[in-house]
């Protein structure tokens, strides 16, 4: 009867440890499988902040800022590495702050704007209040790269690149080095 019952018990305790096997088995995978996107996202993140810094740095303002006021304006997808704060290779700060996009003060507290997913009511809006003032915009899902956007990001995994609008451009009052102008794929002038 004895060794019935230690037979009994080790079955039970080899079960027991098996399933904990495999739990940490199965544990691990999926913990694999949840950093794969998470890293994919981070290198995307981390390539729009290389691309918007470069754009900032061949922009210039009427009135050079000493701190660049970049807004982040709307729900983005690609932005956890600009929010972290950052300077330029020129060693200027930029300073990044959320706003919403009808916020009055993004054209007095704001010398460039990222945008993200916005309505059309919401966009149009912005862009509205936005005219007049030296205000550089970059677009992170704007398909057409249309009017009021300067700039627009394309996103893959490979890399990320970027439109311009010249008629945007021509209009915001912030002159772009030719240089990055010829980097993008451009968007012709509205005729």
């Amino acid at each position: 009867m004895k060794v019935a019952v230690r037979t009994t018990e080790c079955v039970v305790g080899c079960r027991k440890a098996l399933l904990a096997i495999l739990l940490c088995l199965l544990a691990s995978v999926v913990f694999a499988q949840s950093q794969a996107p998470v890293g994919m996202a981070d290198q995307r993140a981390k390539a729009v902040t290389q691309v918007v810094l470069g754009i900032l740095s061949y922009a210039r303002w009427p009135v050079e800022p000493l701190l660049l006021r970049l807004c982040l304006v709307g729900p983005t997808e690609y932005t956890d590495d600009l929010v972290k704060g950052t300077t330029q290779a020129t060693g200027r700060p930029v300073a990044v702050q959320r706003l919403l996009a009808d916020n009055p003060s993004i054209v007095s507290d704001c010398d460039a704007v990222y945008i993200g997913k916005l309505t059309g009511v919401e966009r149009s809006r912005l862009f509205a209040a936005l005219i007049g003032h030296p205000v550089l915009s970059i677009s992170e899902s704007d398909e057409q790269c249309t009017v009021g956007s300067l700039f627009c990001l394309r996103v893959s995994d490979e890399q990320v690149s970027f439109e311009v609008n010249l008629d945007s451009v021509a209009r915001s009052g912030v002159r772009i080095h030719p240089s990055v102008l010829q980097l993008s794929r451009r968007k012709p002038a509205a005729p």
